[in-house]
């Protein structure tokens, strides 16, 4: 009998343009996970995959829009405030976007409301900023879930949902293979995180000192993780030098990024043997 698999994507931002050659090994190899986690990024590519999108029409829809600045200007003009009285609501803070509405505007039709219509289970993860939490989504207003998960602080609004204000869900678990551990024989676990690279770069600026920061803490996160527990499968593809909204570098960090599929392709042919091996003992 096959063996099941369950898998997290990681937070990241735009690096997590490369959870889309994960999809597609997966797609390949025909394997359909059990169940899906995710946080920020991870959590809106789980929400695809879950939705039963392959990982060609989630590659085709986002090139569709992240290589044309006409796509992204007319998407990002329909995530405008309402009214007068929305943008006066807290304050004229142009570099806090509402991510609700962000969301909204660019998210495929395929994606659907709630989590009880997707065709995989999925569980999408936020921070409860007051509450110092860790909040995991799975039922009920499935945008909202994802515009808290991928909300991050200083670049986007907050989310209110269940009376709590919610932001990133890569601040508390920045790759959430721990929500799925146990509901599959194999566990993959993908982190696309980062850390600050050099990389000929000038020396870093206020927003790059605050970004590189939060991909430190994160992680300082992960490996305290990992010390506790391991999934069958753990992949970092090479993000480092792409910034968290480096979206329009689509085509780079897909290139750059293509040696996943055959790394994971090999690490589930091992994982499938280990456990093969297991077994017959």
């Amino acid at each position: 009998m096959s063996p099941t698999f369950a898998i997290a994507f990681g937070g990241g931002g735009a690096r997590g343009l490369a959870h889309i050659h994960v999809i597609e090994a997966l797609d390949e190899l025909g394997i359909r996970p059990v169940a899906i986690s995710g946080s920020s990024i991870g959590a809106i590519m789980g929400a695809g995959m879950a939705a039963g999108m392959t990982g060609k029409e989630i590659h085709e829809f986002s090139r569709s829009i992240l290589c044309r600045r006409t796509q992204v200007a007319s998407r990002m003009w329909r995530a405008r405030p309402g009214s007068f009285a929305e943008v006066m609501e807290t304050g004229i803070r142009v570099s806090q976007f509402n991510i609700e509405r962000i969301i909204k505007a660019f998210l495929p039709d395929t994606i659907p409301d709630t989590f009880a219509e997707l065709q995989i289970p999925l569980k999408v993860t936020a921070t409860d900023f007051f509450g110092h939490s860790l909040e995991v989504f799975s039922e009920g207003d499935l945008h909202s879930a994802l515009a808290a998960s991928a909300a991050i602080p200083a670049v986007f609004r907050p989310v209110r949902r269940n009376g709590r204000l919610l932001i990133d869900g890569g601040i508390y678990n920045p790759v959430p293979f721990d929500l799925v551990t146990g509901e599959a024989d194999i566990v993959i676990a993908i982190d696309v995180v980062g850390a600050p690279d050099e990389n000929g770069r000038k020396k870093p600026n206020s927003i790059d000192l605050m970004f590189g920061a939060s991909q430190l803490m994160m992680q300082s996160i992960i490996a305290a993780k990992l010390l506790q527990s391991q999934p069958d499968i753990f992949l970092r593809p090479p993000v480092s030098r792409f910034r968290a909204l480096n979206f329009l570098k689509i085509d780079a960090v897909m290139h750059e990024t293509a040696a996943i599929k055959d790394e994971l392709k090999h690490a589930v042919e091992k994982a499938i043997a280990v456990r093969e091996k297991v077994e017959q003992l």
